[in-house]
């Protein structure tokens, strides 16, 4: 059985924890909390040597880290795999810009506001910055979204799982989403597809 090492509070392990329960997969769920550094300890380190979660156990023992790496192996041979050699790069396109446009600043965000009792004098400094970049990346989804229900080839996704998990948290970091319907009703939309699972949702 897969074993899914994870944080609850983590958009990056809810994304895995989305896909695991939409393609109706069983796996044992083990916690490891991130803030009392339960995946710094030697033995976590052996199975994720940069200490991250999620972290998915496969069934030969093999460790796979990354969440969206871990995405595209769940999803290879079922109706969620892009279908053609185009969408293929387009789902890429999306999954390296949220991770590189979209995570840094809006899962930040949120990490400092949601999580910490209070800021540093450097990340007070870092914020507006972390806000400003973080609505440019809601900026280029709305317009990506203004024709198209889904952000590749027509249909729900891997790159609409992985720009939802942060997307939908952006309250939790200070975003006010009242001014990007198109990124509104793309999440509705998210919400509504079959085997939906909240974030809370265990296996």
């Amino acid at each position: 059985m897969l074993t899914l090492y994870d944080f609850m509070g983590s958009g990056n392990g809810y994304k895995v924890r989305l896909l695991l329960a939409q393609l109706g997969l069983s796996y044992t769920l083990v916690e490891r909390d991130i803030l009392k550094g339960e995946t710094r300890t030697p033995e976590f380190l052996a199975r994720n040597p940069n200490g991250r979660i999620p972290t998915l156990q496969l069934e030969d023992g093999t460790h796979l880290a990354e969440s969206d790496a871990i995405l595209w192996y769940l999803a290879e041979g079922t109706k969620f795999a892009p279908a053609t050699r185009l969408e293929r790069a387009q789902t890429l396109q999306w999954m390296f810009f949220e991770q590189y446009s979209h995570e840094p600043y809006i899962a930040v965000a949120r990490f400092w506001k949601h999580y910490l009792t209070r800021l540093s004098p450097l990340q007070e400094l870092d914020l507006p910055e972390r806000m400003a970049k973080g609505y440019a990346a809601f900026g280029v989804m709305e317009q990506h979204l203004a024709h198209r229900p889904f952000f590749v080839g027509g249909r729900y996704g891997l790159a609409d799982i992985a720009l939802y998990a942060y997307s939908h948290l952006a309250g939790e970091g200070g975003f006010n989403l009242d001014n990007f319907p198109q990124v509104n009703a793309w999440m509705a939309r998210v919400a509504a597809e079959p085997g939906h699972v909240t974030m809370d949702h265990t296996n």
